[in-house]
């Protein structure tokens, strides 16, 4: 896999002083320039464990993915996390690990928002990027926040994906509330989604996330949900959802 592209790290500005992102680039062969998937990681299990904080998340699935159609894949690493700067914050208790409390879970959630933001501002300096060609996609948390942050700035992305993704999960009492609400904040994207889900996950039932998906559909979003069977670990298994992907991007981001 990892001789269909080069990886290269880079860091960009964030508007917290002295806390710059980390990105890491997966570039295929050749030269031009590349449509790109800016791909967000999810969360850290029980948010408990600050060295996991700390590791760099980049799926090698993922790069190679992208790589064999010719796309280039960037993964940035929001604050606190692999080697940005900054203190990781989205939505952890004072006490430890990740608050159920729905107002500290939204306040992480737009803390990412804005480190997304700060990616975006850089990418167009990025070498071998076409700006014309952009899709963002994530897993679990960072499902959710490529498709709220695809409809909250419209005409930027020609593709959203969203695996297995929620930002509260089914533990705390306020994830059926909090949940359709960011997903509907994508609802203006203006393009066509793709919802990728695992019919076994303990995280986010197949139930639930349907019913997000109704609710996105409700509010004016366009897109299609995929149940397969899997469970959180989905985007691990090419071999289940990477035709119903090739589908999608042809449809979306012609070559």
């Amino acid at each position: 896999m990892s001789r269909l592209y080069s990886i290269t790290k880079t860091f960009v500005p964030s508007r917290e002083a002295g806390a710059e992102l980390e990105l890491v680039i997966a570039t295929p062969p050749g030269a031009g320039r590349f449509p790109a998937m800016v791909f967000n990681h999810g969360s850290t299990g029980r948010g408990l464990n600050e060295a996991v904080f700390r590791r760099t998340i980049s799926p090698a699935v993922v790069a190679g993915y992208f790589a064999q159609r010719g796309w280039m894949t960037i993964f940035p690493q929001r604050r606190g996390r692999g080697k940005s700067g900054g203190v990781y914050g989205e939505g952890l208790a004072p006490e430890g690990g990740y608050s159920c409390h729905s107002a500290i879970a939204l306040a992480g959630f737009e803390r990412a928002v804005e480190d997304i933001d700060d990616v975006m501002t850089y990418l167009p300096a990025l070498a071998g990027v076409d700006m014309t060609r952009l899709a963002i996609g994530g897993v679990s948390r960072g499902g959710i926040l490529a498709i709220a942050f695809a409809g909250m700035r419209p005409g930027l992305f020609r593709a959203a994906v969203n695996f297995n993704g929620g930002w509260l999960g089914q533990a705390c009492p306020g994830y059926e509330t909090l949940n359709p609400h960011l997903f509907r904040r994508g609802a203006t994207a203006g393009v066509s989604t793709l919802w990728l889900h695992g019919s076994n996950d303990p995280y986010y039932s197949i139930a639930h996330c349907v019913k997000n998906h109704a609710q996105f559909l409700e509010a004016g979003g366009l897109g299609q949900f995929v149940a397969l069977r899997a469970g959180h670990g989905l985007m691990f298994k090419p071999a289940l959802w990477a035709a119903h992907m090739d589908e999608y991007l042809d449809a979306q981001v012609p070559f």
